[in-house]
C-alpha cells in the first residue's frame, strides 16, 4: 500500500512540474489557526471561512477519484511543497468544498471569528526588511525645502537597496497579538509594509526572474524602537539591534495570499496603516525607490532566500517620527489599537500595552530612553 501510495504522489508532482492547470472555482488565502490548542494550516475563503487543510484533505481522499497527497505538517511545508503537487489539492479541496459551505458545512468549516488567528509562517527562517524604500520616508522630519531636495536626491542616485535583518520568533505575532511597549522605551514607532513570501530557492536571482521565486503575499509591519542607544561604551551612532529586535516588533498575516489570486504589486500595491481612528499612513508602488523585484536580486545576491523567508518591500510617509504629515512627531501608547491594510490581502489590527518594570536586573540591560534622552 505504501508503494501505491509514493507511486500515486510522484506521478502526481510530474504532472504538476509538466504543465498541469485547472480552473479554481473562487480564490483563496492560506494561514495558520489555533484550532483544539494546537497550530493547524487552514485554507480562507472570502476572508471570513477556514478550512482545515488536514481534515479537508482526508474527506477528499476517501473519495476514489482522488489520490493520497500527504497534508504539509505547517506553512513551511506547504510553501515548499506548492508547486510540486500541493497547489492542485488545494485547488481540489477548495472546488469540492465550495458548494458546502452555507448549508450542512462540515465541523472542520470554521468561521474566523471562531479560532485564533496566529502569524502565517510559525517562523520564517529570515526576514529582510528594506530601508527608506519609499521616497515619501526620506528625510520625514526635514523642512519641505529639505525633503524634496533629498528625494531629488535619492532619485538621482537610488544606488542598491539597504535591506536589514529583522529577527523572526519572539517578534514575530499574528492577527490580534498585542505590540508590547518595552519598559521605558517612549518612542515606539509603526510601520506597515507589504511581505513577499519566498516560494523557491534563491541566490543571484534577476530582478526579472524575481516573481517567479514568491509564494504570495501578506501584511506585515516593522514595528520600531526611535530611543537609540545610552551614550557611551562603542562608539557607534546607530543600533538596529535596539531599533528593529524587540519582541512582538514584526507582526505578520492575517493570511498569505498566493500570488496568482493578488496580481503585480509593483502595479495594484496599496498600503496603509491607523492608529485607532486616524490614519497615518497610505502609499502605493509608485512611490517606491526599489521595486520588489530589484529587493529580490540585491538580497539574493548576499544571501540564498529559501522558501519562507520574507521580504518587506519598506514603508512610506506617515511614521511616528516623522514630522511631514502631522507636523510633529507621534509615537505609540498603551491602550491604542493599530491597524494595517493592503488592499487585496487584508487587515492586521493589534493592540497596544506597556511592559511592566522588570525586576532583578544587574544594569547591563536596555535602560529607560528619559535616562538619557530629554523627556518628550
Amino acid at each position: 500500500m505504501r508503494a501505491i501510495v509514493t507511486a500515486l504522489f510522484t506521478s502526481l508532482l510530474l504532472f504538476a512540474t509538466t504543465g498541469w492547470s485547472q480552473d479554481i472555482v473562487e480564490p483563496f488565502k492560506v494561514g495558520t489557526f489555533e484550532i483544539d490548542g494546537s497550530p493547524a494550516v487552514g485554507i480562507v475563503l472570502r476572508d471570513s471561512l477556514i478550512i482545515e487543510l488536514d481534515a479537508a484533505n482526508d474527506a477528499l481522499e476517501r473519495q476514489a477519484s482522488y489520490p493520497a497527497i500527504p497534508s504539509p505538517g505547517d506553512m513551511l511545508e506547504l510553501i515548499e511543497r506548492y508547486d510540486y503537487g500541493l497547489k492542485r489539492r488545494l485547488y481540489e479541496i477548495v472546488n469540492e468544498h465550495v458548494g458546502m459551505l452555507d448549508d450542512n458545512r462540515p465541523d472542520y468549516v470554521h468561521d474566523v471569528a471562531d479560532v485564533k488567528t496566529l502569524p502565517p509562517i510559525m517562523y520564517p527562517g529570515k526576514i529582510l526588511n528594506a530601508a527608506v524604500n519609499f521616497y515619501s520616508h526620506v528625510d520625514e522630519s526635514g523642512t519641505p525645502a529639505e525633503r524634496r531636495e533629498a528625494a531629488r536626491q535619492r532619485r538621482e542616485s537610488r544606488g542598491v537597496p539597504y535591506l536589514f535583518l529583522k529577527p523572526s520568533r519572539g517578534a514575530v505575532v499574528g492577527n490580534g497579538a498585542e505590540i508590547v511597549i518595552p519598559y521605558g522605551r517612549n518612542r515606539t514607532d509603526w510601520e506597515v509594509e507589504l511581505g513577499a513570501v519566498i516560494g523557491r530557492t534563491a541566490k543571484y536571482v534577476s530582478a526579472n526572474d524575481a516573481e517567479a521565486h514568491i509564494f504570495g503575499y501578506m501584511v506585515t509591519m516593522d514595528i520600531s524602537d526611535r530611543g537609540g542607544r545610552p551614550p557611551g561604551g562603542a562608539s557607534f551612532t546607530s543600533d538596529w539591534f535596539v531599533g528593529k529586535g524587540h519582541d512582538t516588533f514584526a507582526p505578520q498575516g492575517p493570511w498569505i495570499v498566493p500570488k496568482e489570486f493578488y496580481g503585480n504589486p509593483m502595479e495594484i500595491l496599496r498600503q496603509s496603516l491607523s492608529v485607532d481612528d486616524e490614519q497615518m499612513q497610505e502609499a502605493t508602488a509608485g512611490d517606491m525607490i526599489h521595486s520588489l523585484w530589484e529587493l529580490v536580486e540585491y538580497g539574493s545576491s548576499v544571501m540564498t532566500l529559501f522558501p519562507g523567508d520574507v521580504i518587506n518591500n519598506g514603508t512610506s510617509g506617515g511614521t511616528g517620527m516623522g514630522t511631514a504629515v502631522r507636523g510633529a512627531q507621534r509615537f505609540l501608547q498603551p491602550g491604542e489599537e493599530v491597524s494595517a491594510t493592503i488592499e487585496g490581502i487584508g487587515t492586521l489590527r493589534l493592540p497596544v500595552v506597556g511592559e511592566e518594570k522588570p525586576a532583578g536586573l544587574t544594569g547591563a540591560n536596555l535602560p529607560p530612553v528619559d535616562t538619557y534622552r530629554d523627556p518628550l
